[in-house]
């Protein structure tokens, strides 16, 4: 059986920087980027981790966390469960001490991670060109440490996702639900004025990295 020194995953980037997204935004947090997703959504701007990056073992990967000292370590892509060992490599994580998060698009089965880990999973609008690949399945797997993003195009996608989270009970069955809008396509005081219209409970968010440093930068 492969031990975890033996496992690898490619890994396009890591960095330390503040989180940008989620009921986590603000924080310091250490981002670990793997190659590669099988999703293309519309809006991608993470196209630059499709590919390249290097393998590293599992042990190299978690040191470097561990050495970063920030406590908050996301696994990120890409798409990051569409690497054999990822689920390895946040049990590692977690038993390294690290509060763990992952951001999935949702198109992989999220029971495959260790229950410790925090999973933000990103249900496709319409918009976005990628809906059909949604596994409805995963909703079942979500508890009140998990969190459900939808990144939103317009109207249509904003009530597209406003029924989801009323037909699943979302509000009530995960810790946050966030809607944000496309940078740059979507007026953001327009989807506020959608989400009090509708009086739903949901977090609105901004990607903040995108504000503090340029919105094309990578590594931040």
């Amino acid at each position: 059986m492969e031990n975890k020194r033996e496992q690898t995953v490619v890994v396009y980037e890591m960095y330390p920087s503040i989180q940008g997204e989620s009921s986590w935004a603000g924080i310091p947090c250490y981002f670990i980027r793997l190659t590669g997703c099988p999703l293309r959504c519309r809006w991608c701007d993470t196209e630059y981790a499709f590919s390249g990056g290097q393998p590293m073992s599992i042990p190299e990967v978690v040191s470097s966390a561990v050495d970063s000292a920030i406590d908050l370590v996301q696994v990120t892509g890409g798409e990051p469960l569409a690497q054999l060992h990822c689920p390895t490599l946040c049990q590692t994580l977690v038993d390294s001490g690290k509060t763990v998060l992952i951001e999935t698009a949702g198109a992989h089965p999220i029971d495959v991670l260790p229950p410790e880990v925090i999973r933000i999973m990103d249900l496709k609008c319409p918009g976005s060109g990628e809906m059909d690949r949604n596994l409805w399945s995963n909703i079942d797997h979500l508890n009140q440490r998990d969190e459900v993003k939808f990144v939103i195009a317009d109207r249509n996608d904003f009530e597209w996702a406003r029924d989801v989270v009323r037909e699943h009970n979302l509000s009530d069955r995960v810790r946050s639900v966030l809607f944000s809008p496309i940078f740059d396509e979507l007026e953001p005081r327009n989807l506020v004025e959608w989400i009090l219209e509708e009086k739903l409970q949901v977090r609105f968010q901004l990607q903040l990295h995108k504000f503090v440093w340029e919105p094309t930068h990578t590594g931040v």
